[in-house]
């Protein structure tokens, strides 16, 4: 446990290096104890106050927090070949507080209805977080490479700001839009191969500066439109455009419908260089770009969902429907970053934590984020192509912990004892029960698994310095 913590944060740095000591003995007691409050991680009052003065500090933040993280996630991006997909999203962090002006504000619900029958709204509590993970083409997480949080500190809805102002006209510096572009410009900057990176965004990702900024780094980007913008010679608009493209081929997909049964999807599939032009008020700002656009439709009205529709926009050309496809199995795993976000409040139990302030909750989802990327990237060694030995993850006394309370099975009898095999005896470990018609492990089985290893291996050890 230790050893891969002192891999992934050797290159932390901190204003007063006596904060690197504690930083790692705080993500040691925090991956033994994932999901638990900091007093059950930590143990003891002196450990506990210890962990509180960290979070609190002043010269703390989620970015000296993230640093050691970032160079490790640049050391695996070096170490693959070919293309890496770059998912970002947005998430939100809810808390519940007596004095939520500490924290600030994500966005309005409603609760109910007054007396006289309107609705009523309430501004929830909490930090915003947009994350950028860099992802292999296997679907191997290799970490993160840009985080940005934020809060409101007084709500602001979009429908409001339409009746003043037409928000296309406000700068992107002025929007919570930059984000996007921010974590661009700061990817590029940690990995330095821009060429390499596709940079994967659901639609709120579709804006013009960000298509952009992409161009002017000399990176590349693939993002669901959902925006219908001037195209051509500037009196027709993309839809117009690709209504008269005629279909280039059929793609079959399998789909889940809101019971949960699999059906197939047929999709036509649809493409098209097309000039894109920027929005009227900003045309002096930004030039006109040459951008593929695709369409991926399902004909019909199935049963039980929705329809299949896809509208994509890339900078990158395509030239076959081949090509096209595997644009669309690209922008599919964008969910992996909705999984690592799910692990960082259902594992880690992020909203859980009674801190009092947004600063002091930044810098606590700041080390969750190394926990959960660090279950994700194990649950997705087993799925992936990765050559890597059992004791590149595993320490010898792991290995001989889970052989010992994990009992083979009938069928591993003769099997290589490799990176797959000690993973599924975490799994094991957290639930999984490993029959033959099982999907592989999935996040919720590995994290329980780690839980129970690191409990065997605490106890082992006692027994050893009792023993002696």
């Amino acid at each position: 446990m230790t050893s891969w913590i002192d891999e992934e944060l050797v290159g932390c740095e901190f204003r007063d290096a006596r904060l690197v000591k504690r930083f790692k003995t705080l993500v040691e007691q925090l991956s033994q104890a994932i999901g638990e409050t900091i007093p059950m991680a930590c143990q003891d009052w002196a450990s506990t106050k210890a962990a509180y003065r960290f979070f609190s500090n002043d010269r703390v933040d989620e970015q000296e927090i993230l640093s050691g993280h970032f160079q490790a996630s640049r050391d695996r991006f070096n170490a693959t070949d070919g293309l890496v997909l770059v998912l970002h999203d947005t998430t939100a962090f809810s808390f519940q507080r007596d004095e939520p002006g500490e924290i600030g504000a994500t966005f309005k619900v409603n609760s109910g209805k007054d007396k006289a029958g309107r609705l009523r709204q309430h501004t929830v509590c909490g930090i915003l977080m947009h994350s950028s993970l860099i992802v292999t083409l296997e679907g191997l997480p290799l970490g993160l490479c840009a985080i940005k949080f934020w809060t409101r500190k007084q709500f602001k809805g979009t429908n409001a700001l339409k009746k003043r102002i037409n928000p296309t006209r406000v700068p992107i510096e002025e929007k919570e839009s930059i984000r996007w572009i921010d974590n661009i410009q700061q990817a590029t900057n940690l990995l330095q191969a821009p060429e390499r990176c596709i940079h994967i965004g659901d639609r709120e990702g579709d804006i013009y500066e960000l298509f952009c900024a992409a161009q002017e780094v000399q990176t590349h980007f693939l993002v669901r439109t959902c925006v219908d913008r001037l195209a051509g010679d500037g009196t027709r608009t993309i839809s117009a455009e690709m209504d008269a493209v005629e279909v280039k081929g059929l793609h079959r997909v399998e789909v889940r419908d809101r019971t949960g049964d699999v059906s197939e999807a047929l999709l036509e599939i649809r493409y098209s260089r097309i000039r894109v032009l920027p929005p009227i008020g900003k045309q002096n700002r930004y030039p006109e770009l040459t951008l593929t656009v695709i369409y991926a439709q399902e004909n019909g009205t199935p049963e039980g969902r929705d329809p299949i529709d896809w509208k994509l926009i890339t900078d990158l050309p395509i030239n076959s429907n081949e090509q096209a496809i595997q644009k669309l199995h690209w922008y599919a795993s964008r969910w992996k970053i909705e999984t690592f976000h799910k692990i960082l409040k259902s594992g880690c139990k992020a909203e859980e934590s009674k801190l009092r302030t947004a600063d002091r909750l930044v810098n606590l989802i700041a080390v969750f984020c190394i926990l959960s990327w660090r279950i994700f990237w194990m649950t997705m060694l087993n799925r992936s192509s990765s050559r890597m030995t059992a004791h590149s993850v595993f320490s010898e006394t792991e290995c001989q912990l889970l052989d010992q309370f994990v009992p083979d099975r009938p069928k591993d009898v003769g099997v290589i004892r490799s990176l797959s095999f000690y993973i599924i005896k975490v799994a094991r470990l957290g639930g999984y029960l490993a029959r033959a018609n099982d999907p592989p492990p999935g996040n919720t089985v590995m994290w329980r698994g780690l839980c129970r290893l690191t409990d065997i291996e605490l106890g082992f050890n006692a027994a050893k310095v009792v023993g002696n």
